[in-house]
């Protein structure tokens, strides 16, 4: 069963519940938990991450990320925090200013996830 975390830091001259809303943009479906450090959103559902895929037009993108990102049964990559807040999605490969939200996708079968959730634009890739 596929399960995501999603994990950003919250600076003292940030606004918690805008992050909050950052990280609600992205992954609605999820439980969001106050951390010390920031705010972590969880859950079992991707479809929000998926339509965003599709809505913008970013599939070869995200899959590239997300497998470049791959290892052992998960994927790692991060969303760029700002932009995530106006209701975007953004794939940040450095660090940022504010920081990133930080996100972990986990399944048995992590390539089915992947394609899935970011389906190649071209015909008979893999």
């Amino acid at each position: 069963m596929v399960h995501i975390t999603a994990r950003t830091p919250c600076h003292p001259t940030e606004d918690r519940d805008k992050v909050r809303t950052a990280l609600l943009n992205i992954f609605p479906e999820g439980q969001v938990e106050e951390l010390d450090e920031g705010l972590m959103s969880s859950g079992d559902s991707g479809e929000h991450l998926r339509q965003m895929i599709l809505d913008e037009h970013i599939r070869d993108t995200a899959r590239s990320v997300m497998l470049r990102g791959m290892l052992d049964g998960r994927t790692t990559f991060r969303i760029n925090k700002q932009v995530a807040f106006v209701g975007k999605l953004s794939f940040q490969e450095g660090s940022s200013p504010l920081g990133n939200i930080e996100v972990t996708v986990e399944d048995e079968d992590i390539k089915a996830v992947i394609d899935h959730l970011a389906e190649s634009t071209v015909e008979g890739a893999e």
